[in-house]
């Protein structure tokens, strides 16, 4: 089992009459790319600066190492943080930006040098010392700033939403770039954003938030395929859900009825976690098929529903459909483009939707549709 390297009991953040984080209990493990995931005001962001020392919480603990650090200040933590606004000194240059914490701690010139050295080469700015920020890119200006959080050899870096100010090429680079980072130094990255395909990136493991909670946590493949509630369903990517009732719940697969009466079968497991005989059943878009209808749905292992074609869009790497189902539920469903024939499907046309009950997860029926 891996140690633990921030530790969060019933941490308590309230603004006045506003909870911002409401009682959360939280171990982030030594070493991994963690990310706080959720939309604006869920607490992700408060979450991180009481880590950071930046606010102080109204109730609860804050465990660095083993050692509370609650009421700490920030510079007295063993945290450094790179914010979305990079915060470079203009005056100064490159190499000068990064030593500047160096200096503060009284590091020696010639260990100063060294590390200013190695933090620059890390993140492949080594040539660029003797520039000044503004003779920088955004991106390059990004990377000088994780290269001075970094040179302090913090035990857990934070990152506020560092990649938000970017164009969408060179996010997407910084992605990779920064999970690369991470694994090379191995120390603890803690990273705030609202993107799901960014944390889905980077992070090893993902704390989803909403309403000053988690409302679950696991790998990128754990909540895209196996969501527990609506809202992370919905978050994390697209989701078609639709409201069943369980008929029976023996061996491997339970048994629903759906969509207007239609028969399907679901993972047991999930089915006996929710815990009711309502639930919602989910599946995503790209594991559902799409086939010209012949009368009726198709028989077998697989879950089927009839239903018209009411929208198709060419998306580049695939076409994604509406289908109004004959239980009356919309359904998405993005169909790979290649020379399968489902191409020449079109608006109006009778079609049978299909999927492999595997792939089918299962929410709470009082879940609203959180989108």
């Amino acid at each position: 089992m891996s140690e633990t390297d921030v530790s969060l009991r019933g941490l308590t953040k309230r603004f006045g009459e506003m909870v911002a984080v409401d009682n959360l209990d939280l171990d982030i493990p030594r070493g991994g790319f963690f990310a706080l995931l959720g939309p604006s005001g869920c607490g992700k962001t408060t979450t991180l600066r009481m880590i950071g020392g930046f606010e102080e919480p109204t109730a609860g603990t804050i465990e660095l190492a083993g050692k509370e650090i609650s009421q700490q200040p920030p510079h007295k933590r063993d945290v450094n943080t790179v914010f979305q606004s990079y915060a470079l000194f203009p005056h100064m240059t490159v190499a000068e930006n990064v030593a500047f914490g160096l200096e503060r701690k009284k590091v020696d010139k010639a260990e100063r040098k060294t590390r200013v050295a190695e933090a620059l080469e890390l993140v492949e700015l080594g040539s660029l010392a003797s520039r000044r920020p503004t003779q920088m890119s955004g991106g390059q200006q990004q990377r000088v700033a994780l290269a001075r959080a970094l040179v302090n050899r913090p035990r857990a870096l934070l990152l506020d939403e560092p990649l938000g100010a970017l164009d969408l090429r060179l996010r997407k680079q910084l992605q990779l770039e920064l999970s690369q980072i991470q694994r090379d130094v191995g120390i603890t990255f803690i990273h705030v954003t609202h993107d799901q395909e960014e944390a889905m990136t980077m992070a090893d493991t993902i704390a989803v938030m909403r309403d000053g909670r988690i409302d679950q946590l696991g790998s990128a493949t754990d909540l895209y395929d196996h969501p527990r509630t609506a809202f992370v369903a919905n978050f994390l990517g697209n989701s078609n859900l639709i409201n069943a009732d369980v008929v029976s719940n023996s061996g491997a697969f339970a048994e629903v009825d759906a969509d207007g009466g239609a028969r399907l079968k679901v993972p047991s497991e999930p089915v006996a976690a929710a815990g009711s005989a309502q639930i919602r059943i989910g599946v995503r878009p790209e594991k559902m098929t799409l086939e010209a209808a012949n009368g009726k749905a198709q028989q077998g292992e697989s879950n089927a529903l009839l239903g018209h074609i009411v929208d198709a869009a060419y998306i580049g790497l695939a076409t994604q459909y509406v289908v109004h189902t004959d239980g009356g539920a919309d359904l998405q469903v993005f169909v790979q483009n290649s020379a399968n024939g489902t191409s020449a499907l079109e608006e109006g046309d009778r079609v049978v939707v299909g999927w492999d009950p595997e792939h089918t997860f299962v929410v709470e029926r009082e879940e609203p549709n959180a989108g």
